[in-house]
Formats: structure tokens, C-alpha cells, sequence
């Protein structure tokens, strides 16, 4: 059976040491002023960037569902989201748009972001985590439906690669009546597409 090393690990010894031999194999001195503490400083950073790890996702929805008698779709759009690429460890980052059409129970809007926040900060792939968001609020809140749109620029298509400096992606998961139900999608697709102040 595969062990998976913990992230607390990551601010040991034997991570830096890592990080300081990449440093020496990319060609520079690792006990340069410039870059003595460097593999300390990464340890820290990895650690932040990969915390979702450490979190239930589903735990953290259930601890805020809320009973109502409300049917209609719920929107929060524009959620800032920054993950790092599975493929090459280099950031990609955009924007997250989340509906849902509640059935007796809906969630403390502060948890969309914070469900986000949990997937992105991950070794990710934008696909999965598109569907990981959509399906983890289908399961814990169990709505009507639940729409998910992610657009995304990658720097490893800006920074290496094609370079292709003003691409991006988009991604969407669409599960029960999103799915089944053309007006509820092309509804939150046009919802999503306005701009706020009607700029």
C-alpha cells in the first residue's frame, strides 16, 4: 500500500534539504545571502499551498446547513481561486461561479468560498476540481441541482510551453436539474455572465 507523506512533514529537514539541492542542480549556490534561507521559505509556502489537504470538505458544509422554505437559485460568483497545477507545480488562478437550487436546506454563503478554498489549495487539475466543488455540495446539502462554472488562466501555458499570454480555460459542472433542465443552466450561465452595477 502507498504511503502518503503528511503535509506537516513538509516544514522538516529533509524537505529543505531538498529544495536546497534543487537549488544546487538549477545551477546556483544555495548558500548565496540570496538564497540561504530560501528552502525554509519554501517548506512554509508548500505548506500553505497544499493545506487543503488537511480538511473535510463535507464536514465543513454539513456544520452550516440551514432549514428553509426556499426554492430558488442561489448564486455566489466571482470567488477568487488559486491552485497549483498537479502537472508542473506552477500556479493557475481565476474565478469560481457556484448555483444551487435548494430542497428544504441551503448553506452559509461564507462556505462556498471556504469549499473552494479547500479543493484549490491542492495539487490540482482544473477539471477535477470543477466537479470535486460540484459534487461535494450535491452530497453534503443534497439540492435540486448544482451548477459549477471555473474560468482559469494557467501560467504553465503563460510561462512556458505555447506561452500564450492572454488564453484561458473554462470548465463547468452541471449535476441534477442544471443538468436535466436547459432553462435552469442557461439561466445561471447568463446570471453569471452580468456584470455587478450593470458595468
Amino acid at each position: 500500500m502507498k504511503t502518503i507523506t503528511e503535509p506537516s512533514s513538509l516544514t522538516s529537514s529533509s524537505f529543505e534539504e531538498l529544495v536546497r539541492e534543487m537549488i544546487a542542480r538549477l545551477g546556483e549556490d544555495p548558500e548565496r545571502e540570496g538564497l540561504m534561507r530560501t528552502p525554509e521559505r519554501v517548506a512554509k509556502a508548500m505548506q500553505f499551498l497544499v493545506k487543503g489537504y488537511k480538511e473535510d470538505p463535507e464536514a465543513m458544509l454539513r456544520e452550516a446547513l440551514f432549514t428553509v422554505d426556499y426554492d430558488e437559485m442561489v448564486i455566489v460568483k466571482d470567488i477568487e481561486m488559486f491552485s497549483l497545477c498537479e502537472h508542473h507545480m506552477l500556479p493557475f488562478f481565476g474565478k469560481v461561479h457556484v448555483a444551487y437550487i435548494p430542497k428544504g436546506k441551503v448553506i452559509g454563503l461564507s462556505k462556498i468560498p471556504r469549499l473552494i478554498e479547500v479543493f484549490s489549495r491542492r495539487l490540482q487539475i482544473q477539471e477535477r476540481l470543477t466537479t470535486q466543488i460540484a459534487e461535494t455540495i450535491q452530497k453534503a446539502v443534497e439540492p435540486q441541482g448544482v451548477g459549477v462554472v471555473v474560468e482559469a488562466r494557467h501560467l504553465c501555458m503563460m510561462m512556458r510551453g505555447i506561452e500564450k499570454q492572454h488564453s484561458s480555460a473554462v470548465t463547468s459542472s452541471m449535476l441534477g436539474c442544471f443538468r436535466h433542465e436547459e432553462e435552469t443552466r442557461t439561466e445561471f450561465l447568463s446570471l453569471i455572465r452580468q456584470r455587478t452595477n450593470g458595468a
